[in-house]
């Protein structure tokens, strides 16, 4: 699904309007990735709490939304700007791929309610297209 310059825009204009609750919304979206898909915990096994506001998840979604603010930064190229997230996750991690459409799903839903004026059906649309980008650009070095 290719991004237009229409969703890029958009995607962009949301980002600046969001960055400033990267961390709380990174957060907020591990710990919702965590509790509705609870076989995501087996990544996590080695945390000694995985309870929303634990120092581990708080940790980890700052570091997911840098790599959120990365692929904004390399949105015209999210192959080439995400290849180092895709080789550690597919090499190193050994995530299953369908876990970033997963963790794409709970952005959205904590985007949509932090932030209920700005996810507007425009920014909705264009937020889920570039997502699915992301996801798909992590997968990369799976195949």
């Amino acid at each position: 699904m290719s991004l237009t310059d229409k969703d890029k825009a958009a995607v962009k204009a949301l980002w600046a309007r969001i960055s400033k609750g990267a961390d709380a919304i990174g957060a907020d979206a591990l710990a919702r990735l965590l509790v509705v898909y609870p076989q995501t915990k087996t990544y996590f096994a080695h945390w000694p709490d995985l309870n929303p506001g634990s120092a581990p998840v708080v940790k980890h979604g700052k570091k997911i939304m840098g790599g959120v603010a990365q692929a904004v930064t390399k949105i015209d190229d999210l192959s080439s700007g995400l290849l180092e997230l895709s080789e550690l996750h597919a090499f190193k991690l050994r995530v299953d791929p369908a876990n970033f459409k997963l963790l794409a799903q709970c952005l959205q839903v904590v985007i949509a309610s932090m932030f209920p004026n700005d996810f507007t059906p425009e920014a909705h649309v264009a937020l889920d297209k570039f997502l699915s980008n992301v996801a798909l650009a992590l997968s990369e070095r799976y195949r």
